[in-house]
């Protein structure tokens, strides 16, 4: 009951995201918060973790006879993810009773893990080694050509939900299912995917129950995220939840880090090596974009 209510609920969001024209599926700049979506019932600006993407229609090659199989991309140059692609059905999927195997033994690209307060990411680490084919689907562990660094929203808000229509729906036939993941890396040097283009077509009734293109952000309430290296810091949350912005900020142009002004390690920076910017709105993604980086300790958001 809880997996149909929840595919009702993607439902709902995919017309929604359908008729929200302002939204973006792949922003340009090395830093990037996550999407804003008008809902055009309240005007209100609400944040979705995935979109319609291009006509919403999935393009596929049907195998002829139908024959479950799985394919992974090469990594690239970078060490990044390529293209996972399946035609999944019952006897690709696990035994219910089959144990994960650990997924540490690899490292995504872009892989910088970030604990915060439980209150801004929940279960408090920002990443997860996200599989392109969900362990559901296809039985894949750690298969370093499908996880990818993804944050804990994109996996179970973004993923999860469509990896659970689809399985549900093969369960329930025994039909099979093309599906297609598409790491999206928007700038050249990018190490994390900015998003993961989704693919899926019920194949024995021709998409008529599972037809979905959507463009699942890899994003994370409340944090932003430098998609070049994988660092990230919290957004600052504003003045309307008690917390005063600064006035000023405090970079060190030796370590390339920037700080509050009241860091202690702030106030250890070499005079030849400081200085001193007034906070502005946006200051922090300027900064990042310079080449400096937030402190690890008094963690300056914006």
């Amino acid at each position: 009951m809880k997996r149909f209510i929840k595919n009702v609920f993607i439902i709902l969001l995919l017309i929604i995201s359908m008729l929200a024209a302002s939204c973006t599926a792949s922003p340009e700049s090395g830093v990037s918060s996550y999407v804003k979506v008008t809902v055009p019932e309240s005007g209100e600006k609400q944040y979705v973790p995935y979109e319609i993407y291009g006509s919403g229609k999935p393009s596929f090659t049907i195998p002829s006879p139908i024959t479950a199989y799985e394919h992974y991309g090469e990594l690239d140059g970078l060490g990044r993810c390529t293209v996972a692609e399946a035609c999944l059905g019952r006897e690709l999927m696990p035994p219910e009773d089959e144990e994960r195997d650990s997924l540490s033994t690899v490292t995504p690209s872009g892989w910088k893990q970030a604990k915060y307060p439980d209150d801004v990411v929940d279960k408090e680490y920002l990443y997860h080694r996200c599989h392109l084919i969900g362990f559901q689907l296809s039985g894949e562990q750690a298969n370093k050509k499908n996880l990818i660094t993804g944050t804990s929203y994109m996996n179970t808000e973004g993923m999860l939900p469509f990896e659970n229509m689809v399985a549900d729906y093969i369960e329930a036939t025994g039909n099979h299912v093309m599906y297609r993941a598409t790491p999206h890396y928007a700038d050249t040097f990018d190490l994390v995917a900015r998003g993961v283009i989704l693919e899926a077509l019920s194949v024995e009734d021709g998409g008529e129950a599972i037809s979905f293109c959507v463009y699942i952000h890899n994003v994370q309430p409340n944090v932003t995220i430098n998609y070049h290296d994988g660092s990230s810091y919290i957004d600052f949350p504003g003045e309307e939840s008690g917390n005063a912005k600064p006035e000023q900020i405090v970079i060190n142009t030796s370590s390339k880090k920037f700080h509050l002004p009241d860091c202690d390690s702030a106030a250890k920076i070499n005079d030849k090596n400081k200085e001193i910017r007034e906070y502005t709105d946006g200051i922090f993604d300027v900064l990042v974009k310079e080449g400096f980086e937030p402190c690890g300790s008094c963690r300056p958001t914006g």
